[in-house]
């Protein structure tokens, strides 16, 4: 025998005898296809599009099942009811972060999406009550918002109703509230500090899409000796960490202990009531990382929403046209909208709503793990192993929302033309882990569009029924195909 051969062989027959120790040794996993030695099941994976890879597999194999992505087996949850008994029913035992490692490599365990245990618990609580307004001192999150969606309708106006790709005048907006979240000041979308920043989130997340990085986060042992964009991608996201910690610098001098301004100031106030505690989490590296988390996650996300939102917008001019209509009526010309306006407002919600159900923004959410091995549905799950929700099986579900791929803001309406709302609407994915800039992502959407709505009408290129809406699928995120339109001021 050739001994390449008798090596792979040999190779393959202890791969298999490892597998069946651990699934023998390990507990009783759920089904699945039938993994590679080495590379599992990656070959049967679409990596441009996953979602409908695991989507054949539920077929096969039901609504809880396990594939391999390299030799480390990952259940998934497809469908409502897995997702819900367990995201939310085994809440806590299904509260773990799964491994990231290419993100790994940047923050080390801190901050809030990548962290564990006490960690990410102390974390998540703070960062949670900070954006719920406690001590951020006089103007509240809601008056920021407002401010942006004057200024983005002033960039918007400069554009003098001329052709424009929104691409990069949508990316500064959410980036500028969460700046005067974190330190307190927006910057012009002029300012040079402000555009480099800016490129490196997007250069970064780009990155995060291909499916080489998927690739080096199911080999690992890449990451460290092969060159790639996973370098790059490690360069660029070390550079939020480190704008944020010269900010800190800034605010240590300028601090008033009794007057926090914004994020850093509340964090350096805590630090300062955790000094003796040898245990506290509340050190400068967990600040730095938990600011870029909170930049990371509210930039992009938000900034892509809106984006894809306005596409649907062109392409459905009899949906815009009602949500201006209701503009009008409820808020009127002279005033900016605000959250207070939300509730009289059904068709509009429904249509924000219907934005984020429709483009299904993360289709498979972040990884999971189990904190603990955990019976679920008569398997038995190991600690620590990674656990796949698809959210697209739960926002697209056909009983749920009759013609799922179609955009309908009537999925959120009663017969009445109430707003409804729906178990199913899980976007920011659920249970102990959701995402914890839901609330501020909601806020944008709704005060930026409407605000948009209300001083301008959009003018598509060309006729809406030859506008594409297929999102560029891509590994991590659902992102819309490039296009441009016309603000006409109204």
């Amino acid at each position: 025998v050739d001994p390449a051969m008798f090596l792979l062989l040999s190779l393959s027959c202890l791969f298999l005898l490892l597998l069946w120790r651990w699934n023998s040794t390990k507990g009783k996993l759920p089904p699945g296809p039938t993994p590679l030695p080495i590379i599992g099941n990656i070959l049967q994976l679409d990596l441009k599009d996953v979602s409908k890879s695991f989507s054949s597999f539920s077929k096969i194999y039901g609504p809880v099942f396990t594939v391999y992505l390299g030799m480390k087996p990952t259940v998934v949850l497809h469908g409502y009811e897995a997702v819900k008994e367990a995201l939310i029913d085994l809440g806590e035992e299904f509260s773990g972060r799964g491994s990231f490692p290419v993100a790994e490599r940047i923050n080390k365990g801190l901050g809030i999406i990548l962290s564990n245990g006490k960690t990410w618990k102390e974390m998540r609580r703070f960062s949670l009550m900070t954006l719920r307004n406690f001590g951020m001192g006089r103007r509240s999150i809601e008056d920021r918002v407002q401010e942006e969606a004057r200024c983005l309708v002033e960039e918007l106006r400069k554009t003098n109703a001329s052709p424009c790709d929104p691409t990069f005048i949508l990316g500064c907006a959410p980036c500028n509230v969460i700046c005067s979240i974190i330190f307190q000041n927006r910057f012009e979308y002029t300012d040079q500090t402000f555009l480099k920043f800016l490129k490196m989130l997007n250069e970064g997340i780009d990155i995060l899409n291909s499916p080489w990085i998927q690739v080096c986060n199911n080999f690992p042992i890449l990451i460290d000796y092969l060159p790639g964009s996973h370098k790059k991608f490690i360069e660029d996201m070390n550079y939020i960490p480190n704008f944020i910690s010269e900010k800190v610098k800034e605010h240590q001098q300028s601090l008033d202990m009794n007057n926090p301004r914004d994020f850093i100031d509340c964090f350096l106030i805590k630090m300062e009531q955790e000094k003796h505690n040898q245990q506290s989490e509340f050190t400068l590296e967990n600040l730095k990382y938990t600011a870029s988390d909170l930049y990371s996650a509210g930039t992009e996300t938000t900034s892509t929403t809106l984006r894809y939102g306005l596409l649907l917008l062109l392409k459905h001019p009899e949906v815009t046209a009602k949500v201006q209509e209701e503009i009008e009526r409820v808020i009127g010309r002279h005033r900016s909208p605000c959250m207070q306006d939300r509730s009289r407002m059904p068709y509009t919600d429904a249509v924000m709503h219907e934005i984020q159900r429709f483009i299904d923004l993360v289709p498979t959410s972040l990884p999971r793990a189990v904190t603990r091995d955990v019976k679920f549905r008569n398997y038995l799950i190991p600690k620590g192993t990674n656990i796949i929700t698809s959210l697209t099986s739960v926002l697209h579900d056909d009983k749920e929302f009759p013609n799922p791929e179609s955009f309908d803001p009537g999925h959120f309406l009663d017969k009445s033309g109430n707003f409804k709302k729906s178990d199913y609407f899980m976007p920011f994915s659920t249970g102990k882990r959701i995402c914890v800039g839901e609330g501020l992502v909601r806020m944008e959407l709704f005060l930026f569009l409407t605000t948009i709505l209300q001083n301008f009408k959009l003018k598509p290129l060309v006729d809406p029924k030859d506008i594409n809406i297929t999102p560029v699928v891509n590994g991590f995120a659902s992102v819309p195909p490039p296009y441009q339109l016309c603000f006409i001021p109204v």
